[in-house]
């Protein structure tokens, strides 16, 4: 994810170890720790013209390889936040983080609503 995807495919044999946030060197960037920065981040970004059982395919080996990754949680964040618009980053693809974007944004919404006082209410206070 953080480098340009090579032309293989393959997925590292050695699953990292997942490290507690507190525990981690906290001026090392997070990125510094991701799995995506070993050799499969062919898998992260699709290739133009793909088909799309291909896509499913890569897509469910690169959310593996999420699934591994000490900093996922850091990394979705980072996403969401930029927002990404291509590839699989913390375990979510562009469709699906869409989807967690429209969600917060009904959310803070809803919250805003309830969060306001109405006239009366403030009137009487």
């Amino acid at each position: 994810m953080l480098q340009p995807p090579p032309s293989s495919l393959q997925v590292a044999a050695v699953p990292a170890q997942r490290v507690p946030a507190r525990d981690r060197d906290q001026d090392a960037p997070w990125h510094t720790e991701a799995v995506c920065r070993r050799d499969e981040a062919g898998l992260f970004f699709a290739p133009s013209k793909e088909p799309t059982a291909a896509r499913l395919s890569r897509e469910e080996a690169a959310k593996r390889v999420c699934a591994r990754c000490p900093v996922m949680v850091e990394c979705r964040e980072h996403a969401l936040l930029q927002p990404e618009p291509y590839g699989v980053w913390g375990g979510l693809t562009a469709a699906e983080r869409r989807v967690v974007l429209a969600r917060r944004r009904r959310r803070d919404l809803e919250l805003k609503k309830t969060a306001r006082p109405t006239g009366r209410i403030a009137a009487a206070g």
